[in-house]
């Protein structure tokens, strides 16, 4: 019975996110300790966390077949509840992101992310369709499913949001069985148009390469003059784009380069962020003693910024321990994707460990003053109700991809 179990439940999974749920746990507790406008947001994650847990049990346990199914049925919902909370949504900080029901704010926008990986993964798995990803009718038709959300949540807007939806498409796709070749001439004039930003020098070199590769692949000559075209175009219209972001997201560009530009506005997060975790040291200041986290430096330090409470209170080394249990649960998952038959779940698989991976990087970017503070929260430890279901829901189906790795259906 007790080898049977571990057959059948990834241990390593499930502990490495409890693991990290509770740091989170203790972190917001730490960050709101003493102030009672957000005192109760410690009380909610943890009510949270366990209705979660009964969530992940419940979807660990259901057949693979009745979630493929009601993929699109999921998927048909949320994109109503994006549509829905346009019109009827609490608007905070400009956004009009969430429902408020009985004191929790609802977020359709993290569910959209579930509700996405699945309704791709069922198409691109769906054998009674015929699908095949190397058709534009197909690819076309997977680049819609993700497009679709993102066209709303921007309406909202949310930049944040909207950008895991778009580094989402690749590996899907790629797992799916779309060619090298396709892939780098999607990823081309994002590159380019990011060398753009840097400098002349860098948007020169990228159109260089581009053009190398063109050779390397040896594709029609037409489609490389187009694609080199559309590449070379992405550069150019950086500096236009630029001009129509908000004010504030132009500053947020610039405080990444230079967050001492503007030390009192949109670089000062990451300053006190810096300043938080290098004051830690090799084990921090300990619980409830960190100066930043206490004196309340940084705002909303329960959400996008809880890693700084981690490097400060707990030290380089709880701030090692945090990074090694996110890089023990996406690597579980790549893992998981591998070995599972089950081509949905394993398409599933890879989408979750992809938006795993955004968040992390992103958001321990913005911590260290590398990355644009965008509004990316970290998996399982950021305060947010729908954000930490919304995980919760992705360690289920994860979990049910490693209890049923064995079964092609």
């Amino acid at each position: 019975m007790q080898v049977k179990l571990f057959e059948r439940f990834n241990f390593v999974v499930f502990i490495s996110a409890l693991s990290l749920i509770s740091f989170g746990l203790v972190a917001i507790y730490s960050a709101t300790y003493g102030n009672e406008l957000v005192s109760g947001n410690f009380t909610k994650q943890l009510v949270s966390a366990v209705i979660g847990i009964v969530i992940v049990i419940a979807i660990m346990y259901t057949p693979p077949k009745f979630i493929a199914m009601s993929s699109y049925l999921f998927y048909g919902l949320v994109i109503l509840m994006l549509i829905a909370v346009l019109f009827l949504g609490k608007k905070i900080k400009g956004q009009t992101s969430w429902f408020s029901i009985g004191g929790f704010g609802i977020q359709p926008s993290e569910f959209a992310k579930v509700a996405t990986v699945l309704a791709l993964a069922f198409f691109l798995s769906n054998k009674s369709q015929d699908t095949d990803i190397k058709k534009p009718r197909d690819f076309f038709f997977a680049v819609g499913i993700c497009l679709l959300p993102v066209a709303l949540i921007m309406l909202q807007p949310d930049m944040g949001t909207t950008l895991v939806f778009l580094v989402l498409i690749l590996p899907v796709l790629y797992w799916a069985g779309m060619p090298n070749y396709i892939m780098f001439f999607i990823a081309a004039p994002a590159i380019t148009a990011v060398c753009a930003y840097l400098g002349t020098w860098y948007f020169v070199s990228a159109v260089v390469f581009i053009i190398a590769m063109m050779f390397v692949f040896k594709r029609n000559l037409l489609i490389s003059a187009v694609i080199v075209c559309i590449t070379i175009a992405s550069g150019l219209s950086v500096n236009m784009v630029y001009s129509k972001l908000q004010p504030y997201q132009q500053r947020r560009i610039v405080s990444m380069f230079d967050p001492e530009s503007d030390p009192l506005g949109a670089g000062y997060n990451v300053i006190q962020s810096k300043i938080a975790i290098g004051s830690g040291g090799l084990t921090g200041k300990g619980f409830l003693q960190g100066t930043q986290t206490q004196l309340k430096y940084i705002p909303e330090q329960w959400t996008d910024f809880i890693f700084c409470m981690v490097g400060e209170e707990f030290g380089f080394a709880g701030s090692i321990v945090v990074v090694l249990l996110f890089f023990v649960l996406i690597w579980q998952t790549i893992h998981i994707a591998y070995i599972c038959k089950n081509q949905f779940l394993s398409i599933c698989c890879i989408g979750f460990a992809t938006i795993f991976s955004f968040h992390v990087l992103i958001n321990l970017g913005m911590i260290m003053g590398i990355m644009p503070v965008i509004g990316i929260p970290l998996p399982f430890m950021s305060y947010g109700v729908s954000f930490l279901l919304s995980n919760l829901i992705m360690l289920g189906l994860i979990l049910n991809a490693y209890r049923n790795r064995k079964d092609y259906v």
